[in-house]
């Protein structure tokens, strides 16, 4: 195989080479979803690159189905598995989950316990990760006395762990805060937007936006009433559902206009900025990339931008890199991902969704020297196709 041969059969994307074995199979795409598992929708959105393809059991399915080792469709250099290197913790995570009711009988004071909340929204925030992650399993046994701060410890940390990819365990979490929340409205949404992403992450789009559009009715404050909204228009999405989509986000839309404040006790960072976000994920969602693309170009000239969290904005430019890599914009893909690393280191080398995309970036044309770097300590690293642009050995090309 020539050197060209070899980067041209790198730089097909997941998706695609899934499509291309399936059909070597002889399956059509309803028989190789009934054996996955999965519905044709969502079968058709993988090979098309709309659905991003980032869990690992998920690819060993598909590769035992299509009989062939997880590699082969991860591509050369990619191992076995394209799980992101990770900081510790999630083992502890589950173990304070499971210890929900045999907790240390020492109890913490409210305002102490309070205080260990807020600053665990802020380390979210500002995506330092692993020091939240060493953080939860002590603020969970932390707050299990005090039933209104367990709603806000199982949210962060169903935040987190649908981060990291991690989302049967996100779900439980927010499953918890949702009991937590016992007769309070506002509680009980704040804990079912959690619920809804978690339904997202694991590929549950039609339950997620049942969960949401069923709390949407149930809280006063306008922002969980609006992120409600805006987290079912996004499933809709994910469920090809564009009418419903427009419906659902015009809502929010409404509720961010005739609400400007900066209130926000639930911290679900919900404002017209969030509204215009949600409107690209939906075109995302809907194999509109392009309009994609402009959405999230018009966006980021706001002023509303630089006002998000370093976590929501770095959280963004991964998939705004997924975009611009489905329109054949290799040079912004590498942008934003450079970018995004640049505002959250740990959102673009600790995320399974960003390594996934770092290296459907780097297979598909030279990396800049950013770029190089980025995939480096990503862990994605791969002799010849990682090195930077000006450093290619022009030799290649023949």
């Amino acid at each position: 195989m020539t050197g060209r041969e070899r980067r041209d059969h790198n730089s097909v994307p997941i998706g695609r080479r899934v499509a291309e074995l399936r059909v070597r199979r002889g399956m059509s795409q309803q028989v190789f979803a009934d054996r996955i598992g999965k519905s044709k929708s969502w079968v058709d959105k993988v090979e098309r690159g709309v659905r991003r393809l980032d869990r690992y059991s998920v690819i060993q399915d598909i590769a035992a189905v299509l009989r062939l080792d997880p590699a082969t469709l991860l591509g050369p250099g990619q191992g076995s598995s394209p799980a992101a290197p990770r900081p510790d913790g999630i083992d502890a995570i589950r173990a304070a989950l499971v210890r929900c009711h045999h907790r240390p009988g020492r109890t913490t004071p409210p305002d102490q316990a309070r205080q260990q909340i807020a600053h665990a929204w802020m380390t979210y925030q500002h995506a330092h990760y692993a020091q939240l992650l060493r953080a939860l399993p002590a603020l969970l046994d932390t707050v299990h006395r005090t039933p209104a701060l367990l709603v806000p410890a199982y949210r962060i940390t169903a935040s987190m762990l649908t981060k990291l990819d991690a989302a049967d365990l996100a779900w439980l979490a927010a499953d918890r805060a949702v009991t937590a929340s016992a007769s309070d409205p506002d509680a009980t949404g704040a804990a079912t937007i959690s619920v809804s992403q978690a339904l997202r992450a694991l590929g549950r789009d039609h339950l997620a936006l049942t969960a949401a559009v069923t709390a949407a009715d149930l809280p006063a404050h306008h922002a969980v009433r609006g992120t409600l909204l805006l987290e079912a228009g996004i499933a809709a999405a994910g469920g090809d559902d564009r009418r419903n989509a427009d419906d659902l986000i015009d809502h929010a839309a409404d509720l961010a206009g005739r609400h400007a404040d900066d209130t926000d006790p639930h911290h679900t960072g919900f404002g017209t900025t969030t509204v215009r976000l949600a409107r690209f994920l939906a075109a995302l969602h809907l194999g509109d990339m392009a309009e994609a693309v402009c959405r999230h170009e018009s966006v980021v000239r706001r002023d509303g931008w630089r006002h998000l969290s370093s976590e929501h904005r770095a959280a963004h430019l991964i998939d705004a890199a997924r975009a611009y890599l489905h329109v054949g914009n290799y040079a912004a893909a590498e942008r934003a991902l450079v970018d995004a690393d640049t505002i959250a280191p740990a959102e673009t080398r600790y995320r399974p969704v960003a390594r996934t995309v770092i290296a459907e970036v780097a297979r598909s044309s030279p990396a800049s020297a950013g770029m190089a770097r980025l995939a480096t300590f990503a862990g994605l690293t791969r002799q010849g196709a990682m090195e930077p642009a000006d450093r290619q050995d022009p030799r290649r090309e023949s």
